[in-house]
């Protein structure tokens, strides 16, 4: 990845980053999809599979690094859902970004 799209793509990811009451970085895993290019978040999940399979083999519990949650998404004519999503901290976020390359 040369150097100017590896500064856009990490200030990509600082824009979305957040952080919960602990002070704990993440990110939302449909916001991620949607900065690497997936046009369907279900495309995206199988490289959220492999990100916690990296955490695992790394000797990482993989319930540190994500969390299972529901965000509101936004639906036609101006309507939100409820839909199912993760909740990816940093360690994951960039093995993430590793596996897809």
């Amino acid at each position: 990845m040369n150097k100017n799209l590896e500064h856009i793509h990490h200030q990509t990811f600082e824009d979305i980053r957040q952080t919960n009451n602990a002070g704990e970085e993440f990110w939302l895993a449909r916001q991620l999809g949607k900065i690497l290019d997936y046009a369907e978040y279900r495309n995206f999940l199988p490289v959220i599979e492999k990100a916690k399979k990296a955490c695992a083999n790394s000797g990482q519990p993989v319930s540190n690094h994500f969390v299972e949650m529901h965000e509101m998404i936004e639906i036609g004519k101006g309507g939100q859902r409820e839909m199912p999503s993760r909740w990816p901290k940093k360690f994951c976020k960039s093995r993430g970004n590793q596996n897809e390359q």
